[in-house]
């Protein structure tokens, strides 16, 4: 194989995911061995644990989410990435996706305004700062708000969680 070709598949996600495994037969135990550490194979996996099948799109989609650490992304964003990364994707199949995986328990849906909503890759019990005009949001620090005196809820209901979201605005 080429140098040119081998970069090729290490950096376009689109040919990799397609091509698939191409390399001749191996042992089960070689196989093993190389998934390990694998961040595609191990994206799978965390798919099947959460319930989901790992089709090419979820998998897609999935490595552009999580490859780059906590963040915080709408559909729209998402959808963009995608077809930069030129991941073959509609947008109303990102939307179910984001969905799906907010349903299986890997992102946390924040909805701001209404009218737009962010998923949370970080799932861990934290808040929000929301910049308005910039549709940019940004975690807050651990324990830097404390809620307390929360009303009690109507019977046969419990607090799932408390989502601060802290609006900001540039100076003039």
């Amino acid at each position: 194989m080429s140098e040119q070709v081998h970069s090729r598949r290490e950096t376009d996600l689109p040919a990799r995911l397609q091509e698939g495994s191409r390399a001749p037969a191996q042992t089960s135990a070689t196989v093993q061995s190389e998934r390990r550490g694998c961040p595609f194979h191990e994206l799978r996996e965390k798919l099947r644990r959460v319930g989901l099948r790992p089709t090419r799109q979820r998998v897609s989609l999935g490595w552009l989410l999580f490859a780059k650490g906590d963040r915080h992304v709408s559909a729209e964003m998402l959808y963009e990435e995608a077809t930069r990364a030129r991941v073959p994707v509609s947008l109303a199949t990102v939307y179910n996706t984001l969905h799906q995986f907010t349903q299986a328990g890997l992102l946390r849906e924040l909805a701001v305004d209404g009218s737009k909503t962010y998923f949370d890759t970080n799932l861990s019990d934290h808040h929000h700062f929301f910049v308005e005009g910039e549709d940019k949001m940004m975690d807050i620090p651990g324990p830097s708000i404390t809620v307390g005196d929360l009303p009690t809820p109507p019977e046969g209901m419990e607090i799932a969680r408390v989502d601060v979201v802290v609006r900001l605005r540039r100076k003039d």
